[in-house]
């Protein structure tokens, strides 16, 4: 008699822990939280496009035009392209670590490197020269255009002369050189709807591919 109410108590017990464990695991249909993160090939996320922080930064190959004032001393401007190292090379101070840095950050290394070493006072300016994108394939006018604030995939074929007869106005790439993400544009939607317009930044590669027929 023991035996049998001891196993009935055994049964008790595997029942209820089998029910509170079905309970505590999640559904399988239960939807992903909104931090959740569906993976991707590779099992890494797609790239972001770059921000305007990221346009702000210099890269290699770009101008940068170093200008000095308020010394004693007549300092001549310095201009000069980013090296393949990320450096350009100033008077008396030697390399300095441009890319990936701002006009900002730059002029203030800058400005450490001369003072107090070399000069009491010195204000130091720097800027990019003219930064450029590029737009190919079936526009009226391709090639290196100079880039403003503000340019759309859009406005850039625009300033390329617009589409020829021949574009594909479905099939038009935009290749960021940031991050190496390229973005199917129609042209007609985004000329209609400015969200599916996407922001142009220096270095980037607008292609109108031709149309088949």
């Amino acid at each position: 008699m023991k035996l049998f109410v001891r196993g009935l108590f055994a049964c008790a017990l595997l029942v209820a822990g089998l029910f509170f464990t079905g309970c505590s695991s999640p559904s399988q249909g239960q939807p992903m939280s909104a931090n959740s993160q569906p993976p991707t090939a590779g099992g890494t996320s797609l790239s972001s496009p770059p921000t305007s922080a990221d346009v702000a930064r210099f890269r290699v190959g770009e101008t940068v035009i170093v200008t000095f004032s308020g010394s004693l001393v007549d300092i001549p401007s310095h201009e000069e392209p980013i090296k393949e190292d990320g450096t350009i090379t100033l008077p008396l101070i030697g390399a300095v670590t441009a890319v990936g840095k701002t006009a900002g950050e730059l002029q203030n290394e800058i400005h450490d490197g001369y003072v107090p070493q070399y000069y009491v006072r010195l204000t130091v300016t720097v800027k990019s020269g003219d930064r450029v994108y590029y737009v190919g394939g079936e526009v009226k006018a391709p090639g290196k255009q100079l880039y403003v604030d503000g340019t759309t995939v859009t406005k850039a074929i625009q300033s390329a002369g617009g589409l020829t007869d021949f574009a594909n106005h479905g099939k038009v790439w935009l290749n960021h050189s940031s991050n190496g993400q390229r973005i199917r544009v129609d042209y007609d939607g985004a000329l209609q709807n400015p969200a599916m317009d996407p922001p142009v930044y220096p270095n980037d590669q607008v292609t109108v591919e031709r149309r088949i027929f």
